[in-house]
């Protein structure tokens, strides 16, 4: 049998930073799903409702990649009254030739905050006006530090305000920010003008009635949200999508189901029928993008198993090259 590889969480934190190398990860896995051939099974949800909780699996075949990821994801959103964080999981890695169990990685979801805000980065990438400097983040999570973090590597954010339900966690993560990434940031207790405000908002709450209002947008802008992944969420007013110039899903099956678009189809603002280029469309140049400096842009990402897939790839290669992790024979 071969050897199984196991890596803890600081193992992987040290081998997979975010960095443009993992924007450009993520970027090519949302390429490849759209030139054809990848399997990308439902999204498994296991809901908890005594405990605020939901345990998501997610996993994809990729061809072309050695190994695929099934990814275990819980989500308990009332851990921090614990001094618990929300978030947690692991992945475990297969042969994509044999089946066989190649590696765990026991990352309490570091790798899955870092392919989110990757993915973040790469819609930026793709759908942001040139010139954006000006980032809104809602939200004062983990997620919303790394967006912020993530659209530092693919434009020149120069500011940015925070808005949260919780003002004093707002006020200082826009803090710690500023200090760590040498602009201002500052927290808002107004929702609707720190939206008005910005180049790039991104979402990133587990909201289940809308942090973010049709009127509050404006020409020029992107809006990530990447929040939503459940039945039950939405960030986003329905009306948003009638607003956007263009709505690009990171997988349109599963946004109509977990994401904004499920919203909207719900409200009959958008038919249940209507195509949309996905956001590998964009990447792999078979869609347009931003077309216009005045364009709204709406980037629906509720999370794919590509992404994991090709995070946990990642991951594995850098281990074996860097001699990273124990190994044991099962």
């Amino acid at each position: 049998m071969p050897d199984i590889k196991i890596l803890t969480e600081a193992d992987l934190r040290d081998l997979v930073p975010l960095d443009v190398d993992a924007v450009d990860c993520i970027e090519q896995g949302f390429t490849t799903l759209a030139q054809g051939g990848v399997v990308m099974p439902p999204i498994m949800t296991l809901m908890v409702p005594d405990h605020n909780g939901e345990v998501c699996v997610k996993s994809a075949y990729v061809p072309g990649i050695d190994s695929f990821a099934m990814k275990m994801s819980p989500g308990f959103f009332d851990n921090p009254k614990l001094g618990l964080p929300s978030t947690s999981g692991l992945m475990v890695l297969f042969s994509s030739r044999t089946g066989m169990l190649e590696a765990l990685l026991l990352d309490n979801g570091y790798l899955t905050d870092v392919r989110t805000a990757a993915a973040g980065a790469v819609s930026a990438r793709h759908l942001a006006r040139a010139d954006a400097t000006r980032v809104c983040v809602i939200g004062a999570g983990v997620q919303a530090r790394l967006q912020l973090m993530a659209l530092t590597l693919v434009r020149d954010i120069n500011s940015a305000v925070i808005w949260a339900r919780d003002g004093a966690k707002a006020k200082a993560m826009a803090a710690s920010l500023s200090d760590e990434l040498g602009f201002d940031v500052t927290a808002s207790t107004d929702a609707a003008a720190a939206v008005a405000s910005a180049d790039i908002v991104v979402a990133t709450t587990p909201a289940t009635t809308p942090v973010i209002m049709a009127d509050w947008l404006h020409p020029g802008q992107l809006v990530i949200a990447m929040g939503s992944d459940q039945e039950h969420k939405g960030e986003l007013a329905p009306e948003c999508l009638t607003k956007a110039t263009l709505y690009v899903p990171d997988a349109q099956a599963q946004c109509a189901i977990k994401g904004e678009l499920r919203s909207a189809i719900e409200a009959g603002i958008v038919p249940a029928d209507r195509r949309f280029a996905e956001l590998g469309d964009v990447t792999s140049g078979k869609a347009a993008g931003r077309q216009s400096d005045s364009d709204i842009i709406i980037a629906d990402l509720t999370g794919t198993g590509v992404q994991d897939t090709a995070i946990a790839t990642l991951a594995k290669q850098r281990a074996m090259t860097a001699g990273k992790g124990s190994s044991f024979t099962s």
